[in-house]
């Protein structure tokens, strides 16, 4: 088993891109409902702490990266009289997010492949950036973050939602019981082996991004992104993370 996951960490470095296309290809169907289990119910409270920060600034228009079946962006759309467009990398996943959309008639909300890295937008194009559980499948998450400021214009929000690491040595003990025991089990009982698969990945993934990036290292690269006023939030315990700013020269 330790084998395996390290295979995959490894994997997921060498070419993020597509180790989050595979891993994910086969999840749409019961994501949300899964995202909610396998995060303990807390996903959605740290979503509504990321929607918070976009919707203080009264935005007209608003990117969202990484939106897979478009739980941000509706939440977003429901918050919000803005206009937004939510990309993924996963067609499968944007699939499902389209027929969320179309279900609720949410008008406000288009849907396009992209990649988080060479973004299809000019400079200054959105009110707002937001993007969830992002860095740990790009190959560059500085350049990644560059490229988000890039598309926001001057005094626009940024913000964002990832996972984080628990601090010692309570709760990252826990935390790493339930990461590499409980995780894997609940995510093959409920969601198949997709999501077994899923549920042993992400503990290492987590830590491993965080040894190479410490949460003072985001804060670092957001600022030599352009971001300034850069807050963090860590939430339930120190298992999730969601951070905000401002593109300077607003």
């Amino acid at each position: 088993m330790p084998g395996r996951v390290d295979s995959a960490v490894r994997r997921s470095r060498e070419d993020p891109n597509a180790f989050a296309r595979q891993l994910f290809a086969g999840l749409p169907q019961r994501y949300d409902l899964l995202e909610e289990a396998l995060s303990f119910g807390q996903n959605r409270r740290w979503r509504m702490a990321l929607v918070d920060a976009i919707a203080e600034s009264r935005p007209r228009t608003v990117l969202d990266v990484a939106t897979g079946t478009a739980g941000v962006a509706l939440a977003l759309a429901a918050r919000t009289g803005a206009e937004i467009t939510g990309v993924d990398l996963t067609e499968a996943m944007l699939r499902q997010g389209q027929t969320r959309v179309d279900r609720l008639d949410e008008r406000r909300v288009r849907l396009a492949v992209a990649r988080a890295e060479r973004l299809p937008f000019a400079d200054d194009a959105f009110d707002a950036v937001s993007f969830t559980y992002l860095l740990r499948y790009v190959a560059d998450p500085a350049a990644t973050l560059r490229e988000l400021a890039r598309v926001v214009r001057p005094g626009g929000t940024v913000a964002s939602l990832e996972f984080a690491v628990p601090p010692p040595p309570v709760w990252r003990s826990a935390w790493r019981l339930y990461t590499r025991l409980v995780l894997p089990a609940a995510g093959l009982a409920t969601g198949g082996r997709e999501w077994a698969r899923v549920g042993r990945f992400l503990g290492p993934s987590i830590e491993e991004h965080y040894r190479r990036y410490p949460v003072e290292r985001h804060v670092t690269m957001w600022q030599e992104a352009g971001l300034e006023d850069v807050r963090v939030r860590t939430m339930s315990l120190g298992g999730g993370l969601v951070m905000h700013g401002r593109r300077t020269g607003g």
